[in-house]
Formats: structure tokens, sequence, C-alpha cells
């Protein structure tokens, strides 16, 4: 099992304790839903200093970890090809349905065989946006263009509603970051955060051939096409899955 606590010494100690219990009720409507398996969610409850939640444990490791010979010149070879096509469709059909809202490397595992598998789902966000803490975004880096505008636009106690095609574009910023060892928007990294969210805004990524370490180009038009600045332009989670049929 994986278990998550909140600490009750840390300054954000009470927001991480909500956040623990909302990933929690998030895992009970999902699992009904039929979105996640039934044994994934183990066990939850308080104690002394907060809330505690077990799930299962995913063998599994963080998507950097796992596209580290595909970085690199040698990873361009049938089997990486294949196995890269396994881990785009694998990890879409986490997607189909609710928005995960923190689609980021370190929250997507890639198991044996190139499966990829999603975890953390504290920020998920559903249809009832009343019963939740404010979403205001997830990591900078794989924000969604339409999220980081929400974001600038209101008050940081004002709940930002992501969509699924704002999952679409993390996944695409995901695997760009990842294969090339660039994020996909490029910025000073001493900007603070909300300067970083203002850059991101405007839509602009990285040309993807410009930082590629080798030619894929069905991988290519992927990841570009995720990452259109209109989420109207991204694929679904379903059409990623169909584009993708070799993989198990």
């Amino acid at each position: 099992m994986a278990l998550k606590a909140n600490s009750p010494d840390e300054a954000t100690a009470r927001d991480k304790a909500a956040e623990i219990a909302q990933e929690d009720e998030h895992l009970l409507r999902l699992t009904e839903a039929g979105a996640l398996r039934p044994d994934y969610r183990v066990a939850a409850g308080p104690w002394d200093g907060g809330r505690w939640l077990a799930v299962g444990w995913v063998d599994g490791v963080p998507l950097w970890r796992a596209l580290a010979l595909a970085r690199g010149p040698e990873g361009d070879r049938p089997s990486v090809r294949t196995w890269l096509q396994r881990i785009v469709r694998t990890w879409a059909e986490h997607l189909a349905g609710w928005a995960h809202a923190d689609v980021q490397p370190t929250n997507t595992l890639i198991a044996e065989g190139g499966r990829a598998e999603v975890i953390d789902y504290a920020l998920a966000c559903g249809p009832e946006p009343d019963r939740r803490l404010p979403y205001r975004g997830a990591l900078t880096h794989t924000t969604a263009p339409e999220i980081a505008a929400a974001v600038l636009a209101t008050a940081a106690d004002i709940h930002v509603q992501a969509q699924p095609a704002a999952d679409v574009w993390s996944l695409g910023a995901s695997l760009f970051w990842c294969w090339t060892g660039h994020r996909p928007v490029p910025y000073d990294d001493s900007l603070d955060r909300l300067d970083k969210l203002a850059v991101i805004a405007t839509g602009r990524a990285s040309p993807l051939a410009d930082v590629r370490p080798w030619p894929f180009p069905d991988f290519e038009t992927t990841i570009t096409a995720c990452l259109a600045p209109d989420p109207a332009d991204r694929p679904t989670a379903k059409e990623l899955i169909a584009a993708w049929p070799c993989a198990p």
C-alpha cells in the first residue's frame, strides 16, 4: 500500500488534511463510476493530527525516469517506439472521464511493458465544484493555457473548473518534457508563478522539431495536437486511445 497523511507541524497542515479528505471522496466516486478499479482505495480516516488515506501500491517508475533511454539518440529503435505508443494509449485510458487536474510526470508511473498508471486524485475536478477546495492549477510547467488564464483572471479563493481537455494538454506537455528534456513552454526560471502562467496563457509552445532527440513523426503529431492552444482543437482521451490501437 501507499499511505498518505498530513503533517500537523507544517504551515499548510490544515489544507493538506482537507486535500486528503477530498481525495478520498474523489476515489469513492470514481470507483462507483467505474473509472477506478475497486481495490485501488484501501481505507481512510481521521487521526489525532488530521487525515490519512491508504491506496494500492503501483509498481512503476515516474515518467521522467522511465523515458531516460528515449531522451537520447540510442532510443531511436522500433521497440522504444512501440513502448511509447503503449504509454500514450494506456495513459489516455485513465483520462476518459473526470478531469484529473494534476496530470504531470510525477503523477504518472510507467509499469512493466509501458503501461501508464495515474496516481494522486486530490485535485480532480468533478461535476460538483461546490463541495471542494478551490482548484487553482497544479504543477506550473504542465498547466494548460486556459487554466493559466483563468487563474490569472480570478482571485486566489475562486475555484477554477478544469475540463478533460486540460488533462490532454498536460499529457502532451509531460510527454514533450520527458522525451526532449525541455519544458514545452520556455520561460525564465527566476519568474514567479503568476508570471510563468502569463507566458503559458499565450498558448505558445516550443516547436517540437527543434528539441526532439530523434524523429518519430506519429508521436510528434500526437504531442503537438495535445498542445493545441484552443481546447476544442485537441484530441479527446478517447481519440488518443483510438489513434494507438497497437497497445494491449
